[in-house]
C-alpha cells in the first residue's frame, strides 16, 4: 500500500506545496510544531533515508538546503532547524523546523492548529522565495 506521502506525490491526498523538483517535493506539515514547518520528500518511496541511493540522498539534501534558506528569509526564527525521524510515515523525509531555541523542535510538544487560509499564505511565502 502507498505510504500517504506517495499518494501527496500522485496528488490523490491535497497538500500545500512549497517547492516541486522532478525527484523531489517540499509541502507545509498539516501537524506543524511551527509555522512553516516543512516535510521535504523524494518522490521515489523509500521507507529509510540511508536506504535511498547516491544521487538520490545528495539531491534529497541540495533540495532540502533550498528549501530551508527560503523559510528562513519568510519565516520569522533564528535557525531553521532540521530532524530526521522517520517513524510516523514509512516513507524517507526531512523535517525543517523554524527555531529559536533547542526545543522548538521537540516532537513532544503539541502541535499548531492553523486553518487552510493560513497554511495557504505560508505556502505561497515560502514558495516565492525559493531560487
Amino acid at each position: 500500500m502507498a505510504s500517504i506521502f506517495t499518494r501527496i506525490v500522485q496528488g490523490e491526498i491535497p497538500s500545500y506545496k512549497v517547492a516541486e523538483h522532478a525527484d523531489f517535493l517540499a509541502f507545509l506539515d498539516i501537524n506543524p510544531l511551527a509555522r512553516g514547518h516543512t516535510l521535504v520528500i523524494p518522490k521515489k518511496e523509500v521507507d529509510n533515508l540511508f536506504d535511498l541511493d547516491d544521487d538520490t540522498y545528495g539531491g534529497l539534501w541540495l533540495f532540502a538546503k533550498k528549501v530551508a534558506a527560503a523559510i528562513g528569509k519568510t519565516m520569522p526564527c533564528e535557525r531553521v532547524g532540521v530532524a530526521v525521524v522517520g517513524l510516523e510515515v514509512p516513507h524517507a523525509h526531512i523535517h525543517l523546523v523554524p527555531i529559536n531555541g533547542i526545543y522548538d523542535i521537540d516532537f513532544s510538544k503539541p502541535k499548531l492548529e492553523l486553518v487552510s487560509e493560513e497554511f495557504e499564505r505560508i505556502s505561497r511565502q515560502i514558495a516565492a522565495e525559493i531560487k
